[in-house]
């Protein structure tokens, strides 16, 4: 049983990088801090397989990819899908993309994140259920944005629905800021594989204010000790019930995220994989290095 710690995507996360590495020399470098990636561009854009194999050509055989499934197969983008405007034009596309990863063994799972308005109604427990179909046997986790799915009445049976289909339990931390916003369900759906993700805890810009700025704050927060202090043993409840953890950290509006991951594997007593202490192979920043 394993917990494997990352960030949601490469790019953003100045503080682990030197001056001298280029943006093209990131993923390869990010790969020496961490063992597994959330990939968002697949949210924007379905990537090209040959985009894909880069990626993989670039980490060691032992790294995993935590893909997002595209905007129009989660129903984030209304209106055309942009890919012949069909939905199995779309998820072929999609599936052909993965075909790399899963040849070289190294897809986590494809993370279906729904929106705020995709709410507990029966119609979207049937999209649910087709969408699983249409995804075969490839790992997916679900991560839902709206309360009604975690109510008292609701909790138990979103969870035997999860089991029954065959979802992964994407275990959010994240503001409690309304319906738009989801409790901390520490349960496993999975034998194989329960995600945690790490959004931060900043209440006050959690929720679309109208500000064209919104999103750039969202995610502006950085975790304490004692809030990571909390994760552990929530952790070890998660590893007793799944074979493997993955946890992201999510919370990059202001860069916090490489570090409280960091942090997270100091007090988890683990290693880089190049086996060196997680603090000891960040740049030369002070102001960051300190560990709390």
């Amino acid at each position: 049983m394993s917990i494997a710690i990352g960030l949601g995507g490469w790019g953003d996360h100045d503080s682990i990088y030197p001056k001298s590495v280029k943006s093209n020399e990131r993923l390869a470098h990010y790969s020496k801090h961490f063992h597994i990636v959330e990939i968002d561009s697949t949210f924007y854009a379905i990537q090209s397989a040959e985009r894909i194999q880069k990626w993989i050509d670039e980490t060691p055989p032992g790294f995993k990819f935590i893909v997002k499934a595209y905007q129009g197969m989660t129903g984030h983008q209304r209106g055309s899908i942009g890919i012949g405007n069909k939905r199995e034009e779309m998820y072929a596309a999609f599936l052909a993309m993965l075909e790399p990863l899963i040849e070289h063994d190294r897809l986590a799972a494809v993370l279906f994140q729904y929106p705020p308005w995709f709410d507990c109604m029966t119609k979207h427990v049937m999209v649910l259920r087709a969408t699983k179909q249409k995804m075969g046997d490839i790992p997916c986790a679900l991560e839902f944005r709206h309360q009604s799915w975690w109510t008292d009445a609701m909790r138990e049976k979103t969870l035997q629905f999860m089991c029954k289909e065959g979802w992964i339990h994407c275990v959010c931390d994240e503001p409690q800021a309304g319906e738009g916003s989801v409790p901390t369900i520490v349960e496993a759906t999975s034998e194989q594989l329960t995600m945690v993700r790490l959004h931060g805890r900043n209440e006050a810009g959690w929720n679309d204010t109208g500000d064209e700025k919104w999103r750039e704050v969202r995610y502006l927060y950085e975790y304490r000790e004692d809030e990571l202090l909390e994760w552990l043993p929530r952790l070890e409840k998660l590893q007793q019930q799944s074979e493997h953890v993955h946890v992201i950290f999510n919370n990059n509006s202001g860069g916090h995220a490489a570090l409280n991951a960091k942090q997270m594997m100091v007090l988890l007593g683990q290693q880089t994989p190049e086996g060196k202490e997680p603090m000891g192979v960040m740049p030369e920043q002070p102001e960051q290095l300190e560990l709390f």
